[in-house]
């Protein structure tokens, strides 16, 4: 069963340019799929498949910023890939999306391969966190399938030189680099702080798969300018305003 109308709201990004309809409660999309949809340098004629696109936010702002990509998503709630579809259909952005678990992908997207595989998977340990009594939000933030799964099926599942991409807490880094393998190199992690002087919450990281390039730890983006929240509007510097509202690239160096 999916959503009723009057569970949705009518969520703007990108200045108002991609309306996605989100559930009232429950898992809501924020401004971290925008930041990892920005940071992707695709090409139009190249492919991306979206791990766990919930309601479709990273793939669609993707798609919003570079025409002629093929979009795919993997969504394990089947009322959130339903919501993904509905999303993708009325902003006129092509998204195919499955339903299943990443740890059992449908035979036909095994057959494929991608450029680009993105993914924002649970933030949370469930050891180390209060669970959601909202399902949809608790299987949104809160981990399941393993880290490495998920790094070991986007592996699988992309091109030879084809780019990963990950957008997680800063704290699970150590994670996320100790389930790259051989397949993966050339990794760049780039730390997004709150403001200045304050220690990163969140990393982008970005791995090739074959690469073979030495690693690198990019200088931080500071989100917020000032020392602390002071007015009721937002404090985001120029560059990142214009990635969330004008949809412009978010560079990674």
């Amino acid at each position: 069963m999916g959503f009723s109308r009057r569970d949705l709201s009518q969520d703007r990004f990108l200045g108002g340019r991609l309306v996605l309809s989100q559930p009232r409660k429950g898992y809501r999309a924020g401004v971290d799929p925008v930041f990892l949809a920005a940071s992707i340098d695709a090409r139009q004629g190249q492919s991306v498949l979206d791990l766990g696109c919930g309601a479709g936010a990273a793939a669609l702002c993707l798609g919003m910023r570079v025409g002629g990509l093929r979009l795919v998503g993997v969504e394990r709630q089947a009322e959130y890939a339903e919501l993904a579809r509905e999303n993708a259909k009325a902003n006129g952005i092509a998204l195919h999306v499955h339903a299943c678990d990443l740890a059992t992908l449908p035979a036909t997207l095994k057959a494929e391969s991608f450029d680009h595989v993105i993914m924002n998977p649970p933030y949370h340990l469930r050891t180390r966190s209060t669970i959601s009594a909202d399902p949809g939000r608790e299987a949104a933030l809160f981990e399941d399938t393993p880290l490495a799964v998920w790094i070991d099926a986007a592996t699988k599942r992309l091109k030879p030189g084809g780019y990963l991409t990950i957008v997680q807490k800063a704290e699970r880094l150590q994670e996320i680099l100790a389930a790259m393998d051989e397949r993966l190199g050339s990794v760049l992690v780039k730390p997004l702080a709150p403001r200045e002087g304050r220690a990163a919450v969140l990393v982008l990281v970005r791995a090739r798969k074959g690469g073979r390039a030495a690693f690198r730890l990019a200088s931080p983006l500071v989100l917020h300018s000032g020392a602390q929240h002071e007015r009721d509007e937002d404090s985001y510097i120029p560059q990142v305003a214009s990635v969330l509202r004008d949809g412009d690239v978010l560079p990674m160096d």
